[in-house]
Formats: C-alpha cells, structure tokens, sequence
C-alpha cells in the first residue's frame, strides 16, 4: 500500500474530533450479538435504523432470531416479519441468502469470520446474493470485528461538501481512501462511521443545517451556503 499522505490523516483526524467532541462516543451497532449485527446489515437497506429495528423486534418476539429458524422458515412467513423494514419480500430473500452463507461458513456466528483472511472473506460474501459492499463492510467490522472502513450515503455527501470527494467517486474509491490514511484501529473504524452517520442524519441533510454544524468552519459548501 502506498505511504500515508499525513496532511489527509491529520485532516481526516480533525473532522474526527470535531464530531467526537460534539457527538460524543456513538457505541454502534445497537444489536444484542454478532448475528443480530448481520440481520440488522441487510434489513437497513434502504430504510430507516427505525424501520429496520422494528423487524429485527419482530424476529425477537416471533423466537426467530436464530440462524437454523431463519433458514427453515418459509420465506413468505418471514417476510411478513420483515414488513417495519420495507420491501420485505425482497429482505426476506436477501436475509435467506445471507444466512445460508452463514451457516455453510461459520456455523451461523459471524463473530467466526475473524479467523478469516479478510480480502477472502470479503470477496466471498460479495458474491452472496442482494448483499452489496455496505452491507458485507458493516457485517465484517461490527459483527466480525474486521477493520475495515464502512462507506455510505452519509459518507459521500459529507466528503463531498467537504471537498475530500468528487460526488461520483466510487464505494472502493472511498473506502481505500479512509483505509489508507486512518490509523488501522477497529474502535476507531466504528465510531468514525457512526460519527458520520449521526451527522448526515441530524445535521448534513439534502437540505444542509450548516448553520447548526460542527463541521462549517471547514466546509466550503457550508461557505457557498451561507454567502447566499
């Protein structure tokens, strides 16, 4: 891997710890174990934690949080579990896939994969069916304890405006780019990320607080914003 360009790290650490110091510690994922990580990877696509939370509690109240009941179940009865998180029957078929590699792989506990070559693991799960690099990233460092950086939504909107970015930049694009100038650290991986999503949720929206920002003072978007 290419040597660290240290004025990216130390700006990349700066807006850590702007968001840090106004977020505080974020401790996410909220999940009760490994295989919850993983179930709650796949039902947020696309739709709120809210949303996605709801039927993870359904999968509870129902006892079928488990990876075998998951597999046996019929996939029409689970997605009437999966409704809170939207196109359910879709989920359904996506969690099915994801457990299947689960089991075959790991005996269901993702915490296993740790043991794992991380670029193979990484490339196997990619080809499990419905599952796109997010949600693999997210399994493989909240539930597996990988370091590997998770990108979303929230992370390109931000950078961009940050001018860290082009708009168009790719998943990989992105991902290398915090790999490579961030102190490879778990802990670290975890809470950067949760720090972004926070922001992109309360603060950084299509339609910006910037007013409201830790962030303003080195945004030039925040800039264009306010001189309007």
């Amino acid at each position: 891997m290419p040597r660290k360009n240290r004025t990216f790290t130390k700006k990349l650490m700066s807006i850590y710890n702007r968001l840090l110091e106004e977020q505080g510690h974020q401790g996410w994922w909220p999940a009760d174990g490994p295989f919850e990580v993983a179930v709650g990877a796949v039902l947020t696509q696309n739709t709120s934690w809210r949303g996605a939370s709801k039927a993870v509690q359904n999968l509870i109240s129902a006892k079928k949080l488990d990876p075998l009941k998951i597999h046996r179940m019929r996939q029409k009865t689970l997605a009437r579990l999966l409704v809170p998180a939207g196109y359910f029957n879709l989920k359904a078929r996506r969690l099915k896939s994801l457990v299947e590699f689960l089991l075959d792989r790991s005996d269901g506990d993702p915490s296993v994969l740790i043991r794992e070559d991380l670029q193979v693991i990484r490339n196997d799960m990619l080809e499990v069916w419905g599952v796109g690099p997010e949600t693999v990233d997210s399994i493989l460092l909240y539930a597996c304890g990988h370091c590997v950086f998770v990108v979303d939504a929230y992370t390109r909107r931000i950078f961009s405006r940050l001018g860290i970015f082009e708009e168009d930049a790719s998943y990989e694009e992105m991902r290398s780019f915090f790999e490579k100038h961030l102190e490879r650290d778990v802990e670290l991986f975890k809470d950067y990320h949760a720090q972004i999503v926070r922001l992109g949720h309360e603060k950084c929206r299509p339609k910006p607080l910037c007013s409201e920002c830790c962030l303003r003072g080195m945004c030039p978007h925040a800039e264009f914003t306010e001189q309007k």
